[in-house]
Parts: structure tokens; C-alpha cells; sequence
């Protein structure tokens, strides 16, 4: 892994806005993200999980809260310092979001093979043949062994774990310095999770795209992540490695977290 991170966060805040007061809901938050890594964001809904994602990527609305940073660098980019329309030229290029329920981000009035093909389109100028030609080798990549059908068909006639595929190929079509996921895979059963999930992240390695992985899950954190920040009410509580993290835990919060998880699965 490179000496300079993907991503740097310094002291990143979010306020939320209701009736006439704010509260604040990620409070402080710093980490350092390396190429080819995947951090897991850990903790229990409401702790400032989500929260953190949308601010990171600039989808937090002014009518609804505010964000506040040092810095969120990528790479040489202050993504802080960037209105919303430098935000628009790097998202799904330079910066990318898997979302954890997919037909939220895929149009239905266009099919599949459109929604990809665009972002070579707008993002690499590629021609209209080119574009869907780089589509369809990408649904090979994240495993549909027919990407023509997949290419003409449309949003509501593909299963959650197709759609979900879908997503990652749009999200890792640019091949970007890092990619966000919130949550990407709680919405499906346990052995189309584990494929969705190693694919993702096997994709992430053969690029270099670090991956911020977004789940109250340990199973996943504990199978497919390097290391682990764990939020508590809006603050980062520890930042660990994940063999430390499940060895010996510093903070009393990650090993109760840790103990209610044996617990389930016993």
C-alpha cells in the first residue's frame, strides 16, 4: 500500500437540523484511508455510521444539516473546498457510493445497460460503442455470465443481488481512488451477501480502490476488512486493526459490541 492515503479525514462534523435547533451527529470524526485498504465503520444504528458516508461524499442537503471539516482530502483533492459542481465531475470517477438499497440509485425508466454504458460515457468520453462495450466486459467482471440480457433488461426485473451487482460494476466502472459502501449487502440473503461482498472487494484489490465499508456486521468486518473505526453516538471510539480489534478490544463500547455478536451467532 502507497506511504499517502486515499482518503484523509480531520475532524469531519455533522449537524442535523430539527425544528429551530441542530444536533450534532458525527462529531469530530478523523481517520487516514490507504490504497487497496478496506475500513469497516462500525457501530450500531444512529451512531453517525450513515451520516458520515453522505458527508464524505457531499450528499448531506442544506435544508437538512450542515457539514463541517479540517479537511477531506482525496488524494490531492480537498473535497471540502469543492462546490457542488466540482463534487458532481468526481463522483462515480474519482470517488464512488454503493448504497445499501440499489433501486434508490438506479433510474427505472432506462434500462440497465444505458445506466452503466453513461458512466464511461460521461466520465472516460467514451463513444456510444465503446461505452457499451466496456459495459458489458464489466457485468462479466462482477459475475453475470449473460450481460447482453442484463444490458437490455431494466431495473425491476433483476433480483436484489443483481441489482446490487449492477451497482458495484457502475460504482467500479472508473476504477476509483475510493469507493464508499453503506451497507451494501444487508438487504439480502447470507450466500448471495458473501458473493456480492467478495466480489466488491476482490474488484477493490485488483484496482487499488480502497474501500470504506460501511456495517453493524462483525462477521463481515471480521472476514473481509483490514482494520476498523467503531463510532459510539457520533464519535470514533477506537481505530484498530481487525486482529487487534477482536483480540484485545481498547475500548469497553467495541467489547460489548463484540460480545452481543458471539452471542447471536451461538
Amino acid at each position: 500500500m502507497s506511504d499517502s492515503p486515499a482518503l484523509s479525514v480531520r475532524n469531519l462534523c455533522v449537524y442535523v437540523r430539527e425544528d429551530r435547533t441542530e444536533r450534532t451527529v458525527v462529531d469530530g470524526v478523523s481517520f487516514d484511508l490507504a490504497p487497496g485498504e478496506v475500513l469497516a465503520l462500525v457501530g450500531e444504528s444512529g451512531c453517525g455510521k450513515s451520516k458520515t458516508a453522505e458527508a464524505i461524499m457531499g450528499l448531506v442537503p442544506e435544508a437538512v444539516g450542515r457539514v463541517t471539516a479540517d479537511a477531506i482530502e482525496l488524494g490531492d483533492l480537498d473535497l471540502a473546498a469543492l462546490g457542488e459542481r466540482g463534487l458532481q465531475k468526481i463522483r462515480g470517477c474519482e470517488i464512488s457510493m454503493v448504497f445499501q438499497e440499489p433501486l434508490t440509485a438506479l433510474d427505472p425508466v432506462f434500462s440497465n445497460g444505458y445506466q452503466l454504458a453513461t458512466q464511461y460515457r460521461r466520465h472516460r468520453g467514451q463513444s456510444r460503442r465503446q461505452s457499451r462495450n466496456s459495459a458489458r466486459d464489466m457485468l462479466r467482471r462482477v459475475g453475470f455470465d449473460d450481460p447482453d440480457r442484463i444490458m437490455r433488461s431494466y431495473p425491476h426485473q433483476l433480483s436484489g443481488g443483481m441489482r446490487q451487482r449492477l451497482i458495484i460494476a457502475m460504482a467500479m466502472a472508473c476504477k476509483p481512488r475510493v469507493l464508499v459502501a453503506d451497507e451494501p449487502t444487508t438487504a439480502l440473503d447470507v450466500t448471495t451477501q458473501a458473493q456480492v461482498l467478495s466480489q466488491m472487494i476482490q474488484m477493490g484489490r485488483d484496482t487499488g480502490t480502497a474501500i470504506l465499508l460501511i456495517t453493524h456486521d462483525l462477521g463481515i468486518v471480521a472476514q473481509y476488512c483490514d482494520r476498523a473505526l467503531v463510532m459510539r453516538q457520533g464519535l470514533m471510539v477506537e481505530d484498530a486493526s481487525v486482529k487487534t480489534l477482536f483480540v484485545s478490544p481498547d475500548h469497553a463500547y467495541t467489547a460489548t459490541l463484540i460480545s452481543a455478536a458471539r452471542e447471536m451467532s451461538l
